[in-house]
């Protein structure tokens, strides 16, 4: 339990930010949803709030921003919100922890690892195994994002704990700044922070982990077992929205996508943004519908056990309820 009680303090963030659930004014249910961090690698889910599909289904999504999968855990978990978005690998733990009412993944929204590997210098011949003798900031040990990458490094053939140093004292949010200050060789980025880093001079994308790493079920929507009982029939409504904005994602191009979602991104040049989802297409990091596959599950707890996170691999069907995603995909057309 050791992971959720350290992200206690986040719960409180999240609970000091909304009042509470239920409906809000113009009568539409309200949902508190706490995603891992705030990036254009969740662009079907931003398209489905642009769009209107959440209002289609009855639902007003309030958001805040968890900054680490444990912390977002620990939102959910303390009820300070209804819905997190983070690595299923959150459910895991917490199923072999033994939790009288854990959490469950209903929903996935990304299917590769979304993060990029950056440089201080341009690399256009760059291999994996060149990151032998260097100091990486991969993310925080335990998370999907440093597991994933070392996930590919081993397939690079090389040994994380003695090719490289793989630096983790320094928090998910920081990393960026990190690495602009002078600490670290490479460091691994979500977008549209990596293509912003290349197109200010400050770094430059040379890898894509999830190339390297597979298909695995790198972000997905969950939510404590008691409350999904309670709200099935919401849960089926959410899970529908989200369904239409996969669809939707994989209907347009990476200029049409980036145009519906720029208002979560003001800080960001549309044509950036643009750049920035056409390397999550390019790459195949979007969900085109909201089921997890449990090959990729398998995958994900093998990835976890070779980091040495996973001592026993929980069954599927007791993390993941395909059942609401099912029937979305199938609505979504």
């Amino acid at each position: 339990m050791k992971r959720i009680l350290a992200a206690a303090a986040a719960a409180a963030l999240c609970a000091g930010l909304f009042a509470g659930c239920g409906k809000a004014d113009d009568g539409l249910d309200k949902v508190r949803v706490c995603e891992v961090t705030h990036s254009v690698f969740y662009a079907p889910q931003y398209a489905a709030l642009a769009l209107g599909f959440f209002e289609e289904e009855g639902i007003e999504v309030e958001l805040s921003n968890g900054g680490g999968a444990d912390k977002v855990m620990s939102a959910v978990l303390s009820d300070s919100v209804e819905i997190g978005l983070a690595g299923p690998e959150s459910c895991v733990y917490v199923y072999n922890e033994g939790k009288a009412d854990g959490a469950t993944v209903f929903a996935q929204l990304t299917q590769r690892d979304g993060s990029f590997l950056v440089a201080r210098e341009p690399d256009e011949n760059f291999e994996w195994t060149d990151l032998a003798g260097k100091h990486v900031l991969p993310g925080r040990k335990g998370g999907v994002p440093y597991m994933a990458f070392e996930y590919a490094v081993k397939k690079a053939g090389l040994d994380p704990a003695a090719d490289l140093l793989l630096d983790t004292s320094i928090q998910f949010d920081n990393m960026t700044g990190a690495f602009l200050g002078g600490t670290g060789d490479y460091v691994t980025v979500f977008e549209p922070t990596a293509s912003s880093l290349e197109a200010e001079g400050k770094g430059y994308i040379v890898a894509a982990v999830g190339d390297m790493a597979g298909e695995i079920p790198y972000t997905a929507y969950f939510a404590k077992d008691s409350w999904i009982e309670e709200n099935s029939g919401l849960v089926q409504r959410f899970a529908n929205a989200v369904a239409k904005g996969e669809a939707w994602v994989a209907q347009h191009t990476a200029e049409e996508v980036a145009a519906a979602v720029a208002e979560y991104f003001a800080d960001t040049d549309e044509e950036l943004l643009a750049k920035a989802i056409q390397s999550y297409q390019d790459v195949g990091a979007y969900c085109t519908t909201p089921v997890m596959k449990q090959e990729s599950f398998d995958l994900l707890q093998t990835v976890m056990s070779e980091a040495g996170e996973l001592e026993e691999k929980a069954p599927f069907d007791a993390v993941v309820d395909n059942s609401y995603a099912e029937q979305a995909a199938k609505a979504a057309g």
